[in-house]
């Protein structure tokens, strides 16, 4: 039987939680990446992190309020509490958005090859 995740309720979302959440490289690009996306398997982020440590990311951006973990069998769904979020912190996750979407695009740039 599956242990299903707990959540904050609106009232527990703290913003310190929050910025301790992103200040995380691999975090921020799950929320972009769940931000393209209604939902996504946990798996689909597999790619930023061992399974382990992907499970410790995943956690601590349900515990800061910024995601939701559905169950559904052996898979587990994850999506943006957008909604939340906005009633918490207007603004604030469209904000944090915003910045790590350029900050990829900055990192893309710089790791591009000059041209001469």
């Amino acid at each position: 039987m599956s242990k299903h995740p707990t959540h904050p309720s609106l009232e527990q979302i703290e913003l310190s939680s929050i910025f301790e959440a992103v200040s995380d490289p691999i975090r921020r690009k799950i929320l972009v990446r769940l931000a393209e996306v209604e939902e996504a398997m946990c798996s689909a982020f597999l790619e930023y992190a061992p399974k382990t440590n992907l499970s410790y990311h995943i956690a601590k951006l349900r515990d800061a309020g910024l995601t939701y973990t559905r169950i559904e069998g052996t898979k587990k769904n994850l999506s943006l509490r957008r909604a939340d979020m906005e009633k918490r912190f207007p603004g604030l996750l469209e904000a944090i958005l915003e910045s790590c979407k350029l900050e990829e695009r900055r990192s893309k740039r710089l790791s591009l090859p000059s041209r001469n």
